[in-house]
């Protein structure tokens, strides 16, 4: 019952911190969603060089709202955006390389979690725990929600698994079942055209995926600006929102013998709880990919969502400087 050793060749594409227990208390699972704000337009004052003979108060306020070209970050692949609705957004501020096409690791999972609630009808929806999740996750190395065999979990819960401790085993389970085919080869690769169609449609054109889980298969890449702009989409649904706001959450599942088996799933974007508003989005690292986050989060009626990509693990940190430089604007 325990989650599975890993190869040497590693391959983490998120957060992964799974608990399983026979015996425990179940949390509900609640849907919220994520408010669509009008957002004031920007200020900006002008830096002036040399002595001021304004009054006092003038010159503090100055210096208050002094206009800083860009937030003072680390990595280069980063984009920040101002969210208005589900069809717009006001770009705030684009790193120098937000543009670039790079591994984006789990973040992937963003997407995996759109196509899914393209079907909101099947969130109910009893899914079967196969081995063969299991053994995926053995294989490549990647990051697990520790689902074990024979459980019966929902659409809902399944998308809890994969986007809080980053499972690819949940990952994969979604795939099979939402791809169409006579064989899980074929239905997860009918799934992967689903995710690629979707960013077409999203115009998503620094986007290309080729798995469902971020593992890579050497053509599975993003940019800063289209993952702020994918995470702004996928807050709009109340389901995503609902899950990926969750530094922990605890849901029982019907075992393979019948009782009852208690999940707990612990999520490590350090920004929930820590960053006052955060809102999620989802994390990612890989060797390959380094360390990503998209995140979000509201204050005073506005909501911001950014992303950085093949970063270290300062990524919180540029998160953060990231977000104060907006909400500041």
């Amino acid at each position: 019952m325990g989650s599975h050793a890993r190869p040497n060749r590693i391959h983490r594409t998120g957060a992964r911190i799974a608990t399983v227990a026979l015996f425990g208390a179940a949390l509900p699972i609640t849907a919220g969603g994520l408010a669509e704000a009008a957002t004031p337009s920007a200020t900006h004052s002008t830096e002036q060089s040399g002595e001021t003979t304004a009054p006092a108060g003038q010159n503090q306020r100055a210096l208050a709202t002094k206009d800083q070209a860009a937030p003072n970050i680390k990595a280069d692949h980063a984009f920040l955006l101002d969210a208005r609705d589900g069809s717009q957004e006001r770009e705030m501020w684009a790193g120098a390389k937000a543009d670039e096409s790079v591994s984006m690791a789990s973040t992937t999972k963003i997407m995996t979690a759109l196509v899914v609630l393209k079907q909101p009808e099947r969130l109910d929806q009893q899914i079967t725990v196969k081995q063969e999740y299991r053994d995926y996750v053995q294989q490549v190395g990647a990051s697990t929600a520790d689902l074990q065999t024979g459980d019966k979990l929902t659409v809902k819960q399944l998308l809890h698994a994969m986007l809080i401790p980053s499972g690819a085993d949940a990952a994969r389970a979604l795939a099979d079942n939402f791809g169409s085919g006579d064989t899980e080869d074929a239905r997860i690769a009918d799934f992967v055209n689903q995710m690629n169609a979707e960013a077409q449609q999203l115009g998503l054109t620094g986007t290309h995926f080729d798995g469902y889980d971020g593992i890579s298969n050497g053509d599975n890449r993003s940019t800063a600006r289209d993952l702020a702009k994918l995470g702004q989409r996928a807050m709009l649904k109340p389901v995503f929102a609902d899950v990926v706001k969750n530094a922990q959450f605890e849901t029982e599942a019907t075992a393979a013998n019948g009782r009852i088996r208690y999940y707990t799933w612990t999520n490590t974007n350090q920004l929930l709880g820590t960053y006052d508003g955060a809102l999620g989005i989802k994390t990612g690292s890989g060797p390959e990919a380094g360390y990503a986050v998209v995140f979000a989060a509201e204050r005073d009626n506005r909501t911001l969502v950014g992303a950085i990509l093949g970063t270290d693990q300062t990524r919180f940190d540029d998160a953060t400087k990231m977000l104060d430089w907006g909400f500041a604007r």
